[in-house]
């Protein structure tokens, strides 16, 4: 079985990423950081997008390594791999393209209106996977 989890360094996906290493034992397990192009998006001038680049490909190195880390924490060993595009898009044709058979996404929790005006990653992907979807919520 190959899992996917998504990790960006918030606590939500902290959360996911512990309950596949506690759940999936014999799994393999890919963490996936998405590199999101609109995160830079107010950066105007040259050399901006080769700015926003560096910047985010340097943030990418730093949450995999903290998730690799966790992981051998833990007594296991974890891929890693990082995508530029969309985060809830990203996730769905990763998961599509490299034979995910299950994905845990941290769920930040959001709702109401706030949900409704930044829209939910987690909920788009759960509606969008062509695999099954585990969403962990943290505790309060």
């Amino acid at each position: 079985m190959h899992v996917l989890v998504p990790v960006d360094g918030s606590e939500p996906a902290d959360a996911a990423l512990e309950h596949v290493l506690g759940r999936f034992e014999d799994a393999r397990i890919t963490a996936l950081h998405v590199l999101n192009p609109v995160d830079g998006a107010t950066a105007w001038g040259p050399g901006s997008a080769d700015d926003w680049r560096s910047t985010a490909e340097a943030r990418a190195e730093v949450v995999l390594g903290e998730a690799a880390e966790h992981a051998e924490a833990a007594d296991r060993t974890i891929e890693t791999d990082s995508v530029v595009g969309r985060p809830a898009r990203a996730i769905v044709d990763y998961a599509s393209d490299h034979g995910v058979d299950h994905v845990v996404i941290g769920s930040h929790g959001r709702d109401g209106i706030t949900r409704v005006l930044l829209g939910s990653v987690a909920e788009t992907v759960v509606r969008r996977s062509p695999v099954p979807v585990t969403v962990v919520r943290q505790r309060p």
